[in-house]
């Protein structure tokens, strides 16, 4: 595995310079009719202007000679080095990739729609260079690859797995700490350091969205109830406990069990109560 070299490259203004004295020099012998001594000029401007080059803020040069890894620059500005160096420019800025939209089914087997969205950045421009042939590519397919795993490792929600400790829908932080885990695991090889990835759409399959959304309707609606019932129960108690206590009324069972059911169905009824006036007794 090739490992990453800083490679020290000399400043390209004095070189800059040498070759404008070798052009100035050619020209001169050339007009004192002096050709032969301005050969090793002619040939020595060419060369040196070869060996300059620049590096921009955040970018980094690659250099190879003959097939083999010399090092990297990442000084920035105007450079020299060994004009039979091949350069080749490498960005070392943080980029986006907005993934795709993928259709993979969750831990449980539900079909789901998923999408991440992962900023990313070359770290050591050897590998990037040598050890994967595109890395672009490479963080494309690979970082498909991380969120299919992703979706099938965790379920939607605990709907149907009460014991998930971590979901797509309500991780949160912990769902995109092991995707940017599974994307730097992932990407090492190339040089790639995954610095944040976020879910950026998640929803259930077409197909299978409506009864998911009916199923969702159906729970919260139970767990409403609950609470009304409990509530409803507690208000009751209070009531009768208060009638008793006050002495505003005497209740046998028989009235008590008739009064609870009033409550009851007033308090959890969906729709307002008519009120019927009773104008003879509990018996009659």
């Amino acid at each position: 595995m090739v490992q990453e070299k800083n490679l020290k490259a000399m400043s390209g203004y004095p070189m800059i310079a040498l070759a404008i004295a070798c052009l100035a020099a050619f020209i001169v012998l050339a007009i004192m009719e002096m050709p032969l001594a301005g050969i090793p000029f002619m040939f020595a401007f060419p060369f040196l202007v070869r060996g300059v080059f620049i590096v921009n803020p955040n970018e980094a040069k690659v250099l190879t000679l003959f097939g083999k890894y010399v090092g990297t620059v990442k000084d920035n500005g105007l450079l020299w080095v060994n004009p039979f160096y091949l350069r080749q420019s490498i960005s070392l800025r943080a980029r986006n990739l907005n993934g795709q939209t993928l259709k993979v089914n969750d831990k449980v087997g539900n079909p789901i729609d998923i999408a991440a969205v992962i900023v990313w950045n070359v770290t050591d421009t050897a590998k990037a260079t040598f050890e994967v042939s595109d890395y672009n590519q490479f963080v494309s397919i690979q970082s498909e690859a991380a969120v299919r795993h992703l979706a099938g490792s965790c379920p939607y929600d605990n709907f149907e797995d009460d014991h998930a400790i971590i979901t797509l829908r309500g991780g949160g932080d912990a769902v995109n700490e092991l995707l940017v885990n599974e994307l730097d695991a992932r990407l090492a090889q190339a040089g790639i350091r995954v610095s944040e990835a976020r879910i950026s759409h998640l929803a259930y399959a077409t197909e299978i969205a409506g009864a998911m959304l009916q199923r969702q309707q159906a729970t919260a609606i139970i767990s409403a109830r609950k609470q009304i019932v409990e509530g409803a129960v507690g208000m009751v108690e209070m009531a009768l406990a208060k009638l008793s206590e006050k002495n505003i009324v005497h209740l046998d069972e028989e009235r008590k069990a008739a009064m609870v059911s009033n409550l009851l169905v007033v308090l959890c009824g969906d729709r307002n109560v008519q009120p019927i006036v009773n104008t003879g007794t509990l018996y009659n």
